[in-house]
């Protein structure tokens, strides 16, 4: 089989097809294209997938000014989107998102495509070409209500890659030198970091450091002051606050060791937190499209995770932590609630989808 990946963008949309790719037999040849410059290069050559890059660009919400631009990146991308399409062949596509899906979809329309919806509602460019592809598959059935009546949807669950769970809490805690008997709390803002977050974490870590232990994924936005910063913590803080501007190999660590975690809610949380049964303390993205406040709401209807608003983070955030650390029956309730919301085989699922897909084409065209 050979299957084309089409992803681009946030970690959201990357990683699930990542996750994907794990499951796949190893006679599937596999090409991925993304955007040019995009953050999804360096993750995907970091897993040995061949990676060719197109151009695109969004037109909803688009200035005057750009808007020819734009328009003439989508042509530029249509036209490489066809390009690869006739040296690759693939037998099957699989979109997670990103603009660049656009001109693949128009591109590769004889083609059997696969669509997964990583958010509860979907982006822009996933509605877009929703109508191209002959699957589509969700995390969960309440993004039923985002599409179409017209539209069949699959639930398979958020696919999570199998790497990461491969820590235990005990070895997860000796990984990042941590106390046993200490609370751990894992706060992370994203691959390029939350500003917000990063702050009220600096402007607050004595106090936090008295009742729990930090890991802090800082994100690359911040990762310089904070460690210029960390050359005049105290002893105190050193011993119990670990900050690293992005984890890759570590990052199922991280998660096993946290008894807490506090994070913006892309996608990934849909996935990597029911994976761990990690109760989650959400803070949405205020100043985007609406899916981070969505995918919150959805945990937080489920009973597994609780939410602050970003304007109120830094003065909340201590409270409502050490609140949450002080009950282990409210803990252990999140916990389980969370747990009730892991699909193991969602990459399976997936996987298999698409190599019947694969599978019908041939016959048909054979």
């Amino acid at each position: 089989m050979r299957l084309l990946i089409c992803a681009g963008g946030t970690g959201g949309g990357v990683y699930p097809a990542l996750a994907v790719v794990q499951t796949l037999a190893n006679n599937t040849d596999v090409l991925w294209v993304g955007s040019k410059g995009g953050m999804e290069s360096a993750l995907v050559q970091r897993a040995s997938i061949p990676y060719q890059s197109i151009p695109a660009a969004g037109l909803h919400g688009v200035g005057m000014k750009k808007l020819p631009r734009n328009l003439y990146l989508l042509a530029r991308g249509l036209l490489a989107a066809r390009r690869i399409l006739m040296q690759f062949k693939p037998d099957v596509i699989l979109f997670t998102g990103g603009f660049l899906a656009v001109p693949m979809a128009v591109a590769a329309r004889k083609i059997p495509m696969m669509l997964f919806v990583p958010d509860i509602e979907p982006g822009l460019a996933i509605k877009a070409i929703a109508k191209f592809c002959d699957c589509i598959a969700v995390t969960s059935m309440e993004s039923k209500a985002f599409f179409s009546s017209k539209v069949k949807l699959i639930e398979t669950g958020y696919p999570t890659r199998s790497s990461l769970k491969t820590w235990t809490k005990d070895e997860a805690k000796k990984r990042f030198r941590l106390e046993e008997n200490k609370p751990v709390l894992l706060i992370f803002g994203g691959s390029k970091g939350a500003r917000s977050i990063n702050n009220a974490v600096m402007n607050n870590l004595d106090q936090l450091l008295e009742f729990s232990q930090v890991i802090h994924i800082t994100g690359e936005l911040d990762w310089e002051e904070i460690e210029k910063k960390s050359k005049e913590f105290s002893q105190s803080i050193s011993e119990n606050y670990r900050f690293f501007p992005y984890l890759h190999d570590d990052m199922g660590a991280a998660l096993a060791a946290a008894d807490l975690v506090v994070s913006r809610s892309g996608a990934s949380i849909l996935g990597e937190y029911p994976m761990f049964s990690l109760p989650a303390i959400l803070v949405p993205y205020p100043h985007a499209w609406r899916y981070q406040i969505v995918n919150a709401e959805y945990l937080v209807r489920n009973g597994a995770a609780i939410t602050l608003e970003d304007s109120n983070l830094e003065k909340d955030m201590v409270s409502t932590i050490n609140l949450l650390l002080k009950d282990p029956d409210r803990l252990i309730a999140m916990r389980n609630s969370m747990n009730a919301l892991y699909n193991p085989a969602a990459a399976t699922k997936i996987s298999e989808q698409l190599v019947s897909m694969a599978e019908k084409r041939s016959q048909i065209s054979g």
